[in-house]
């Protein structure tokens, strides 16, 4: 066959490549509508609403709900949340440092306590901690007791997640710093940390969702009916009315503070992101 020939024949035709992009996107959605469908026609509604939607039932939780189980799990959360930034600050510093054992130190730190389950941590801290110092009671009862394991926990993430942050900074942000006659730590107090602290701040809000959440673990630490948080509180209205809507509501009480937080956190990265165009 001459050249001549084969260009005569006719080419064989095919999917552009943004003909399969919409062809694999038409694809998505047809099986998304259909998962959605054989839901709503196989679930039984009207056990669901039973068991998880009784109005009578998610009325007798308020106020107490409001006023004791979220305002405990704020509490505990951001108490926690200081702990752990203020520990996780001195890691990463150490992790940053030129002596050898405070690299070391920090590095072993990091690597227990995020390998560790959250649910170890609490248990430690509420049976381990008083064997082994009879007597010692630590300042703030259960609420310190709570700051205390959560920011264990946290700091080992936020070490890391500062620490990011510090070389993420430009070098000459400190060579400059030295050359105005600043000390090292003056500099890294004034210059760095300030700048590092704007571009870690997106994932240190997403650690304050996680801890959000971890809090519910502090049933494994005794606590009195006053003390419970948002998870403690449903479970506990749900054994006693042998129905799940106070777990819902719990459920909804969560997403309240989690869903406006996640918004600035993608609010913050999109800023994070025109800031460096």
């Amino acid at each position: 066959m001459t050249a001549a020939d084969a260009q005569l024949q006719p080419r064989k035709k095919g999917l552009t490549r943004r003909q399969k992009r919409s062809l694999s996107r038409g694809v998505q959605y047809v099986v998304f509508v259909a998962a959605v469908v054989a839901f709503a026609v196989g679930a039984d509604w009207g056990r669901l609403k039973n068991q998880f939607a009784q109005w009578s039932i998610a009325k007798q939780m308020f106020p107490d709900v409001i006023t004791m189980a979220l305002k405990n799990t704020v509490l505990y959360t951001v108490s926690g949340f200081v702990v752990g930034l203020a520990l996780g600050m001195v890691i990463a510093l150490m992790r940053l440092s030129s002596v050898g054992p405070y690299r070391w130190l920090a590095g072993v730190y990091i690597e227990i306590f995020r390998g560790l389950p959250a649910l170890l941590i609490f248990i430690f801290i509420g049976v381990a901690v008083p064997l082994a110092f009879p007597g010692t009671e630590i300042v703030g009862g259960t609420y310190g007791k709570v700051a205390l394991a959560l920011g264990l926990v946290a700091a080992a993430y936020m070490a890391e997640t500062i620490r990011a942050g510090i070389q993420a900074v430009p070098r000459g942000q400190m060579e400059a710093a030295r050359s105005l006659g600043f000390s090292p730590a003056r500099a890294m107090v004034s210059i760095i940390i300030p700048q590092a602290f704007r571009i870690i701040l997106p994932p240190l809000t997403n650690e304050l969702v996680l801890l959000f959440k971890d809090s519910s673990l502090v049933l494994f630490l005794g606590v009195t009916l006053e003390e419970r948080e948002l998870s403690k509180y449903g479970r506990d209205l749900a054994s006693t009315t042998a129905n799940s809507t106070p777990i819902l509501v719990a459920g909804l009480c969560y997403l309240l503070v989690t869903i406006p937080l996640g918004f600035v956190v993608r609010r913050m990265e999109a800023k994070a992101q025109e800031a460096v165009k």
